[in-house]
């Protein structure tokens, strides 16, 4: 009999909440099988097992657990059940379930954990009310449509009924974050709008050609990347942050995105963002992105920003004014690009215009710093030819 025990996930995190359970209580697993998924304060990490044998669950699901804990024992011991097959078949036998009717089809947008219900449960993901972004059907969709069977997707049941849900560990430390940054720094956003047309042109002409080469899309996320990393080296302190009583300023620009994931926000970071190029961005960004969607992210990929930038524009936001990222300075945020009457050489013209944020900590930027980021970032997103060296190319040949 052996015991399986809460791993060590991080120096700082001292607990953990088990998410839930991938095997039953008296199964027989597999060596190295994914016997259980824990959520920390940052990430999800899976739970091995060690050997094979009899699985024996002794904490539940929503259980807090201290690094150390036992999760579950397995009988090593144990003889395996006649009828159990090998792992080669068992995994055989799994895709072809995954294959079946009863698995969301290819089409149908699920998180991990309500794909994996969808297809334990045999329910037909076409009854199922989505409620995540972009028609992603979530854990609770689901549950929902297995407790009122029959109901069409978007009734109204006309319930009173509540409900209570433990929050997760990620939740919890959004939520103390969140509340730190605005108790503990001096917090002001300065706002800006940018022409977006440069780029979409850009966009349009080349994304053929770009994603041939490239093996990647062109999004909007390098170019502000870009002018950001630009920006962040003439303006330090933009990219600096407050420790104790020291400034400590960075000769590298480690951008964090911050990513909307199933199970809350997260920020994973972009290492060394002025040293990229736009396809080495673009392929980071899908990289962590995908990570995030799937809880893949690790400790070290979200840890260690010295700024962010958050687009809220994916969700239809036209304006907001996004919280610092502590120990970070400053953040940016984008909103949704949106056709306006603007004046161009004193013409009115109907053009494609982004609202910028950039919510900064007072305590270190001055008004001068945040405004002047703000403006040179504006200005390379309109003139994109300047991300090229961060400043005109005949200058740069001039050296003016």
């Amino acid at each position: 009999m052996i015991e399986i025990k809460v791993p060590t996930v991080g120096e700082s995190i001292s607990e953990v909440s088990l998410a839930k359970w991938l095997k039953k209580d008296g199964a027989w697993v597999e060596r190295d099988e994914v016997l259980a998924e824990i959520e920390s304060e940052k990430a999800t990490f899976e739970i091995n097992a060690e050997k094979s044998g009899m699985l024996k669950i002794k904490a539940q699901e929503g259980d807090t657990l201290a690094i150390g804990d036992v999760v579950c024992s397995i009988d090593d011991a144990a003889e395996k059940p006649a009828g159990v097959p090998e792992p080669a078949k068992e995994e055989k036998k799994e895709k072809k379930v995954e294959a079946t009717a009863s698995a969301p089809k290819a089409d149908v947008k699920a998180s991990p954990v309500a794909a994996a219900i969808i297809a334990d449960k045999k329910v037909d993901a076409k009854g199922i009310a989505a409620s995540g972004s972009r028609g992603k059907i979530l854990k609770q969709d689901v549950l929902e449509a297995l407790s009122n069977p029959g109901r069409k997707p978007g009734t109204e049941a006309f319930s009173r009924n509540e409900r209570k849900e433990k929050m997760t560990q990620l939740r919890k430390t959004v939520s103390r974050r969140l509340v730190e940054a605005k108790n503990t720094t001096a917090m002001l956003t300065t706002f800006n709008e940018v022409d977006m047309g440069a780029i979409m042109e850009i966009r349009s002409q080349y994304k053929d050609k770009f994603k041939e080469s490239h093996g990647v899309g062109l999004g909007f996320m390098s170019f502000f990347t870009k002018a950001c990393a630009y920006a962040l080296q003439e303006f330090p302190a933009v990219n600096a942050y407050i420790s104790n009583e020291e400034i400590i300023y960075h000769d590298y620009c480690d951008i964090s995105i911050a990513v909307s994931a199933p199970k809350g926000l997260v920020v994973p970071v972009i290492r060394n963002a002025e040293s990229l190029s736009m396809a080495d961005i673009e392929k980071k960004v899908i990289e962590l992105a995908t990570k995030a969607r799937d809880n893949k992210l690790s400790l070290e990929e979200m840890q260690g920003g010295t700024f962010t930038i958050t687009n809220g524009g994916v969700f239809g936001s036209l304006m907001s004014t996004p919280i610092i990222n502590i120990p970070q300075s400053a953040i940016l945020g984008m909103h949704k690009i949106e056709e306006r009457a603007v004046v161009v050489k004193g013409q009115i013209v109907a053009r494609p215009m982004m609202y910028l944020a950039l919510s900064y900590d007072h305590r270190i930027i001055d008004g001068r710093e945040s405004v002047g980021f703000l403006v040179r970032v504006k200005e390379l997103l309109e003139n994109p030819s300047l991300l090229l060296f961060g400043k005109d190319p005949l200058k740069a040949l001039l050296e003016l």
